[in-house]
């Protein structure tokens, strides 16, 4: 049964990518989903983002209890961590259900209504228009919030240090720009390039192939999350090991 839900997945991909009859519908209404996902998501992601860096700062000062190594540490784990992990995968799965769910619950009520059907029966290619400019919008969006999610994890570590204590401002300021390795940026920009494609393709085949009623498109919601979640899990685990 998986097999044949990702042979659909791949069929259906391959209707996704077919030539757009007219590129001028597309332009737009793929700037409106890159508004969506990309503009819309900025709060939440900026919100998550402060204060799990703020909270790895103190867990990390607190578990570093032996005289001999030096609190700029601190700074560095707190940067690495934040840019190879915490800001590609947290945001990645909290995307995954704000914008994984409507996804899913859009196109699945577009189904149950028969809206699709029309869409086909008029000779337009539904796939395409449907879900061509949501994945366009996730591959470009979702690294761009990972690159925001990033610069303010970091920064949540020098506020979250310089009031608790646990690390000076100079103390962190070093950490932070010592033995920087650009490559890392590569690697979890890969990462959220991987996870946008992730978060938009995987719920819209949810929805594109629901069947029933409102019931149906909640739960096709619901399975949308938990499958994307478990994909950007294993992508994060095989890229890492990948580029790393």
């Amino acid at each position: 049964m998986n097999f044949t839900n990702f042979g659909r997945y791949v069929l259906l991909l391959k209707s996704v990518f077919r030539k757009p009859e007219k590129l001028k519908i597309y332009l737009k209404e793929i700037a409106k989903q890159m508004d969506y996902v990309g503009v819309g998501s900025v709060g939440l992601i900026a919100i998550i983002s402060t204060f799990i860096g703020a909270v790895m700062t103190l867990q990390i000062a607190f578990q570093l209890v032996s005289d001999f190594i030096p609190k700029t540490i601190i700074g560095s784990v707190n940067r690495d961590s934040s840019i190879l992990e915490l800001s590609p995968t947290i945001s990645a799965i909290v995307l995954a259900g704000k914008i994984g769910s409507a996804i899913s619950s859009e196109i699945g009520s577009m189904r149950v209504t028969e809206q699709i059907d029309a869409l086909e029966i008029m000779g337009i290619n539904a796939p395409g228009y449907l879900i061509l400019p949501k994945i366009i919008s996730g591959i470009t969006m979702v690294p761009m919030l990972v690159i925001i999610s990033m610069f303010l994890s970091i920064t949540g570590g020098y506020i979250g240090g310089s009031i608790s204590g646990a690390v000076t401002p100079a103390e962190y300021l070093q950490g932070i720009t010592t033995d920087f390795n650009p490559y890392t940026i590569v690697v979890a920009l890969v990462k959220a390039f991987v996870f946008g494609f992730i978060i938009t393709s995987v719920p819209a085949y949810e929805g594109f192939y629901v069947r029933g009623g409102a019931l149906e498109v909640s739960m096709a919601s619901t399975r949308a999350v938990v499958i994307s979640c478990i994909s950007i899990l294993v992508c994060d685990y095989l890229v890492t090991q990948l580029l790393l």
